[in-house]
């Protein structure tokens, strides 16, 4: 375990962990031994230090670098292999949203889970375009925080329903409504559609089976093809692409 003392605390610094596999490892899976290997982005080094803080207390995380921008994020990341990144979305040199892109572009194996200042953050739908898996603003608890990396770790996404209907309604521009939805869903069958529009208004996979009356390994068998045929990464993704095509509407459930 990596302690406080071990990493230094600049923002031009790193600290690799010997359970980070070699670069010639692309997956993006930092650990042989079962440990989450976690990397922080923040240009506030009280930032950093306290998100190291908690996830110092889970034995089941290591923190394997602490960097102070994106464009450090991005080389740490490559050099680190982290798991996880937890990425601060405004910072300097590179933003968040643009080192976001990059990893998901050079190190697909790498989840990201973008922070803010403030929840409802216009860059905040920029980073879940971009390839992050998930926000969380950064006054959640430190329980929520350590519950939100695990999932995303699993490779699902964490943005609050409600949150990211409010983003949405806000930030994102849906098809005009004389617009039919299918006119940008070409290509998925009724089904997709119809578990593209619940994932969009906040049901879980259990919740969808129960609404259409199928079995949930078969709900997953739908979101995994409309993801493919969306080309999008998550289920965050998923619900941005069904704002965007008028699919569903702010409040609609």
């Amino acid at each position: 375990m990596t302690s406080p003392t071990d990493s230094p605390s600049g923002p031009e610094s790193t600290s690799a962990s010997a359970s980070v596999s070699g670069p010639e490892d692309t997956s993006g899976s930092g650990s042989d031994s079962g440990d989450i290997t976690v990397l922080i982005a923040d240009d506030q080094p009280l930032v950093r230090r306290g998100l190291s803080l908690i996830l110092l207390s889970d034995p089941a995380i290591k923190v394997v670098g602490e960097v102070g921008d994106g464009a450090q994020a991005v080389a740490a990341a490559l050099e680190l292999r982290p798991d996880v990144v937890l990425m601060d979305i405004r910072m300097p040199v590179l933003d968040g949203v643009r080192a976001t892109e990059r990893l998901a572009a050079e190190l697909p194996g790498c989840r990201v889970l973008a922070l803010s200042t403030f929840d409802m953050d216009e860059h905040v739908v920029g980073a879940l375009r971009a390839g992050a898996s998930g926000f969380l603003p950064k006054d959640v608890s430190p329980e929520e925080l350590v519950a939100a990396l695990r999932t995303v770790h699993r490779g699902e996404a964490v943005v609050a329903p409600r949150l990211l209907t409010r983003l949405l309604a806000t930030f994102v521009t849906p098809a005009p409504a004389s617009q039919p939805p299918t006119a940008t869903l070409t290509g998925l069958t009724p089904r997709e559609v119809e578990v593209l529009r619940l994932i969009a208004v906040g049901l879980d996979n259990a919740e969808i089976a129960q609404r259409m009356e199928i079995g949930v390994q078969t709900v997953k068998n739908h979101a995994s093809g409309l993801f493919a045929k969306l080309g999008v990464r998550d289920r965050a993704q998923a619900v941005i692409a069904a704002y965007e095509s008028g699919l569903v509407r702010a409040g609609q459930r």
